[in-house]
């Protein structure tokens, strides 16, 4: 069986954005492909973070992949640090990469623009990803569109060491999804909709009270001529809002809209804030019973102990051939 590697930071709380995108993709894979799902933690500390906060979401992200229905027989969990092999690998892997393929990383400009000061880490974190990746052979890394880029330095490190050393690491191919919803910020909804974005009111979290869900619903951007038509140049709000419905209630946009042909636009927000709160309540009810659940731990201790030989064994091969230790 093929299989497929992902993580999603727990740099912030999980959006519908995720659930929509990440873990909504993940599950469909979940039975074609051997599947390992890690928190990537030591990604979250190339940008300042709360210690207490960040040690908090690893285990809200792990119990809330499982609340989104991931079956934890058909996916293998694990923390990123709880392996020293993915840093190890990452430090060959910065000596097989060039500086010029580190600074075209597009994210790296974004993040460290208009910044005084910024960490090293920050430059040299895609190569750490690489490492995440060619450590367990993965075939498939999915990713959105913004995150191609690494699957393909992680591809390009790959072939070059295999050139230099012989055939050592798979070839990693980014899987992404043919059709995906992209949602937008409520307030800016020209923008995704991101954990980190400056504006709570503009995003809806998995774990948010109903009733804020409601309200920030109802007070999302849209435009002043009442139609309920999905156009995301001229009615990006609505387009918006019309996408969220449509995934969560798996109806068509055309279908949406002829639903909503008569809806005011109060009326319309209504109902897509109920469409989200049907999903996230059984989520929420899940969630709440998995996160004081011994649950947690036991997965995590099983994705430790199988991925920390998996790695280990991948590491001493790359160890050897690059002529380290004894």
């Amino acid at each position: 069986m093929k299989r497929i590697l992902t993580g999603l930071q727990p740099s912030g709380e999980l959006t519908i954005g995720s659930l929509i995108g990440g873990i909504g993709n993940i599950k469909k894979y979940e039975d074609k492909y051997e599947s390992f799902i890690f928190v990537p933690d030591l990604h979250s500390i190339t940008v300042d973070q709360d210690p207490k906060l960040l040690h908090e979401r690893i285990r809200k992200n792990i119990a809330l992949y499982l609340a989104c229905g991931l079956d934890p027989k058909k996916n293998t969990f694990y923390i990123q640090s709880e392996n020293l092999y993915h840093t190890n690998l990452s430090w060959i892997l910065e000596c097989n990469t060039y500086m010029g393929e580190a600074s075209r990383m597009t994210q790296y400009k974004e993040k460290s623009e208009n910044k005084k000061h910024h960490s090293v880490g920050l430059f040299t974190y895609p190569i750490l990803m690489a490492a995440d990746i060619l450590l367990y052979d993965a075939d498939f890394v999915p990713v959105g569109h913004d995150q191609k880029q690494h699957v393909e330095l992680a591809r390009d490190i790959a072939i070059r060491f295999n050139n230099k050393y012989d055939d050592t690491f798979t070839v990693p191919e980014p899987l992404i999804p043919e059709v995906g919803a992209r949602i937008k910020d409520l307030q800016d909804p020209t923008k995704k909709m991101s954990k980190s974005s400056e504006n709570p009111k503009g995003i809806i979290f998995l774990l948010d009270d109903l009733e804020v869900t409601r309200k920030k619903i109802m007070s999302a951007v849209t435009d002043s001529d009442n139609k309920v038509i999905y156009d995301e140049e001229n009615k990006p709000g609505i387009s918006n809002l019309l996408m969220i419905y449509s995934s969560m209630t798996n109806m068509s946009i055309k279908e949406a809209e002829e639903k909503f042909k008569d809806y005011n636009y109060g009326n319309f927000k209504k109902e897509v804030a109920e469409a989200i709160i049907n999903v996230i309540k059984p989520i929420q009810d899940k969630y709440n019973e998995i996160i004081n659940s011994n649950l947690i731990d036991e997965l995590l201790d099983e994705g430790k102990k199988k991925t920390n030989e998996i790695a280990k064994e991948k590491y001493e091969i790359v160890r050897k051939k690059v002529g380290l230790g004894r």
